[in-house]
């Protein structure tokens, strides 16, 4: 069996802010951590642990203090800024809480937007995008806005809008944390299918129920990696690839 691939390593990962003039916070403390390629990945925490510390550097939207943050082999934490947010809209797809939907576009465009960030003539692309938005169930919405949908509709042109630069990983923060139960588990159930068609999943959640859909589990804790709990073993490469 091949070896995996590391497409993360932090290294030594340090975050410090001043406060005032003499209170420094060391939100984050020396971490290392590797994640391989169709990892699914679960960051838990109680508040103050430096779980979304963790996130804003994982998603590129901070850079460490110190330490080294290798992004599928490329150190982004010595990157210049114009560098690091290109790295970001090419390499890594987002999933927030509160969808990030721009209001005054419909479902197809919002889908489009990383494209936009990233220079690209959507026009090109229009195909690609009908298929993820079929893909995540919303073929027939098209033409909607966001305050035609659900919460879990938007939920899923959220989930459409991060795979469409094909990204690296998939940063998802609480993704179902404005849904109802019934709605938040059709969420999740999307999210594994992603994660067992080759996606790399990177989900941080204060929900214990969550975390146990990941195959690995990250406690943090004062800054720290406290523990990993491995709740199943990392699936093999899929035969077929996400729709191009």
């Amino acid at each position: 069996m091949a070896t995996p691939e590391v497409i993360i390593q932090l290294v030594g990962i340090e975050k410090r802010y001043t406060l005032g003039e003499e209170v420094v916070v060391r939100a984050l403390r020396g971490v290392d951590l590797s994640i391989y390629r169709g990892d699914y990945v679960a960051i838990m925490g109680p508040s103050g642990s430096g779980k979304s510390t963790m996130l804003n550097i994982l998603g590129c939207l901070d850079r460490p203090t110190a330490g080294d943050y290798f992004l599928g082999g490329t150190n982004v934490a010595v990157m210049p800024d114009d560098d690091l947010s290109a790295a970001r809209g090419k390499m890594i797809g987002f999933i927030f809480q509160s969808y990030n939907l721009i209001a005054q576009l419909t479902v197809i465009e919002n889908i489009q937007v990383p494209l936009l960030y990233q220079g690209h003539d959507v026009r090109h692309f229009h195909d690609h995008c009908v298929r993820l938005a079929s893909l995540v169930g919303l073929a027939q919405r098209l033409t909607h806005r966001p305050n035609q949908l659900s919460g879990g509709q938007q939920q899923r042109v959220a989930i459409a809008r991060s795979l469409v630069n094909d990204p690296l990983m998939i940063l998802a923060d609480e993704p179902t944390g404005n849904l109802d139960s019934r709605t938040g588990l059709e969420v999740l159930d999307l999210i594994d299918k992603l994660n067992s068609e080759g996606k790399t999943i990177v989900l941080v959640t204060h929900d214990e129920k969550v975390a146990a859909r990941a195959q690995r589990v990250i406690h943090m804790r004062d800054g720290q990696i406290e523990r990993e709990v491995v709740n199943r073993v990392r699936q093999s490469p899929p035969p077929e690839p996400l729709p191009a």
